[in-house]
């Protein structure tokens, strides 16, 4: 039978978002064999690489009203994410925030950035115990930009704790001087967003590079001396062959990454892809995107990639901190245009234009755009919708008043009890979202 069913957009950038999770959906339809489980559908699951505000969140709390800075408070924040919008070239497929490299605004952005860091410093406790940098393309800035950017960072954050630092790069915009400099300012994780191997698909993408530049780009990396590198992927691309999809699978075992991060290709609102697949020149295929999410775990658990979010495979003590932060609902600042935050029952975001932001910020006016108080039960539905979509799962004790939808779940196959948890099967996986919305 064939349902029509929500899916989970991909992100963008150096890589894909990994957060928004709740935050982008489109409708899509999925063929499933059992008829009696008319559900939702989510392989297309976004990275988890950038800040995001849950929709699950949104209700009357929500404002769209310019807020105040957020009050001082003795809370520890040990995660901090930092956006740089700049890109050399717009991707199609792309739905956040970000715009054209403009040379003579980026160093008024800098100034911004680090004056918002001031006063975030001034109004929170912070401790960092990871830090990352998404965008856009945060490698876009030149070298003598992020040394300037990573040295002040150091200057005013307590680093001491700091145990994963990354930044997103494109392969264009990776130098053997720049993967140096960012190795010695302690930057130790880099999630390079190669999406495919193969030329023609990438030209399809808009991408800057070829799959040559993205291999040496890589080697350039291990050169540098990192030894935590994520590959972005991405399959249901325009035209995409199975046998493409395992030709790039292949070839990114072989280059040895610690992580890869796997995604659906969704056509967002405001992309020149949506467009085009209004006009009809584009067609999801969501029958032949679930084969590829098969293939996908299929081929890297062999290879030694444990799943441990839908979307995301890591070797054996590699899995992302900062995107685990996330997924278990810890506390976050974000700062740059378009960031949000969480902490505690608040969350904020920054304006969605980098002009307006520093102009704000460098004017000692709020550059937060809106806001809104999160309620218990707006906390609990994000927990259960970000961490069914972990290897852990989510707590029983979290479902212990749906004991019945439990057990159809359990007796669908779908759901099975792991350690106190209850956690998505192999065959729940693709179907992630329609659990998470029987339970929220």
């Amino acid at each position: 039978m064939i349902y029509t069913t929500d899916g989970v957009g991909i992100g963008c950038g150096a890589c894909a978002n990994p957060e928004a999770v709740t935050q982008k959906r489109t409708r899509t339809t999925f063929r499933i064999e059992n008829p009696a489980l008319a559900v939702a559908t989510d392989f297309m699951s976004n990275s988890a690489n950038h800040n995001w505000s849950a929709v699950v969140a949104a209700g009357p709390a929500a404002s769209s009203a310019i807020a105040d800075d957020a009050p001082a408070t003795a809370e520890t924040i040990r995660h901090l994410y930092v956006h740089i919008p700049f890109c050399a070239r717009i991707c199609p497929y792309c739905a956040f925030y970000k715009d054209l490299l403009d040379r003579s605004q980026t160093a008024r952005f800098c100034e911004a950035l680090l004056r918002d860091l001031d006063k975030q410093c001034t109004a929170f406790d912070m401790s960092a115990k990871t830090i990352y940098f998404g965008g856009g393309t945060p490698t876009a800035l030149t070298t003598s930009q992020l040394e300037f950017l990573l040295e002040r960072f150091h200057q005013r954050l307590d680093l001491s704790t700091l145990e994963e630092w990354t930044i997103e790069a494109n392969p264009g915009s990776v130098s053997a001087r720049k993967a140096a400099l960012l190795g010695k300012l302690k930057v130790n994780r880099i999630s390079l967003g190669v999406q495919s191997w193969d030329d023609g698909l990438l030209k399809i993408l808009g991408r800057e590079h070829n799959s040559l530049q993205a291999e040496r780009s890589l080697h350039t990396l291990r050169d540098a001396g990192f030894r935590n590198i994520n590959i972005d992927l991405m399959f249901g691309l325009p035209g995409q062959s199975p046998e493409q999809w395992k030709a790039t699978l292949e070839k990114t075992i072989a280059l040895q990454p610690e992580h890869v991060s796997a995604y659906c290709l969704t056509y967002e609102e405001d992309t020149e892809f949506f467009l085009r697949q209004s006009r009809g020149e584009l067609k999801a295929n969501p029958d032949w995107d679930a084969s590829l999410f098969e293939m996908t775990m299929s081929i890297l658990e062999d290879a030694g990639y444990e799943q441990y979010e839908i979307s995301n495979y890591a070797r054996p003590g590699f899995s992302s901190v900062h995107n685990r932060a996330y997924w278990s609902g810890e506390d976050y600042l974000g700062i740059g245009p378009s960031a949000f935050a969480t902490v505690g029952m608040r969350r904020w975001q920054n304006l969605a234009d980098y002009r307006a932001y520093a102009d704000r910020v460098l004017s000692r006016q709020s550059p937060i755009g809106s806001r809104e108080d999160l309620t218990s039960e707006m906390k609990r539905a994000e927990r259960i919708a970000l961490s069914l979509r972990t290897r852990e799962g989510i707590s029983a004790a979290l479902l212990n008043d749906r004991q019945q939808t439990i057990e159809e779940f359990v007796g669908l196959g779908l759901l099975q009890q792991s350690n106190g948890c209850f956690v998505l099967t192999r065959a729940g996986k693709p179907l992630a979202d329609s659990v998470t919305e029987a339970f929220v």
